[in-house]
């Protein structure tokens, strides 16, 4: 299964909207409106595509600590070099959790 071993949030208090992580993993990362960057689980890997933004509406989650979105297994790299490279440090890497999984949908 993709997305079995890791997790990823952003921090927005600390993104400091350089745009670096979506520029190495894009099916992971989005940039929002106001300039800022979120997680996303995209359709290509999960089958539908999950925005953790708190917008409202389907294709939508929480945002933040609690919008902890799966990473494909084979973007695990592009998503640690994000972190490691991002400006803000903001992005957080966490081992896979099915509860927070559940809890997320």
């Amino acid at each position: 299964m993709s997305g079995d071993k890791m997790m990823v949030w952003i921090d927005q208090d600390l993104c400091t909207g350089d745009g670096i992580c979506e520029e190495i993993a894009p099916d992971v990362f989005e940039g929002r409106d106001d300039g800022l960057w979120v997680v996303k689980e995209d359709a290509r890997y999960f089958g539908s595509t999950l925005v953790f933004d708190a917008e409202n509406g389907d294709g939508h989650g929480p945002e933040g600590s609690r919008g902890v979105a799966r990473v494909p297994d084979e973007l695990i790299e592009d998503v640690i070099e994000s972190a490691e490279e991002c400006p803000g440090e903001c992005i957080m890497i966490e081992p896979y959790n099915a509860a927070l999984v559940a809890e997320g949908r």
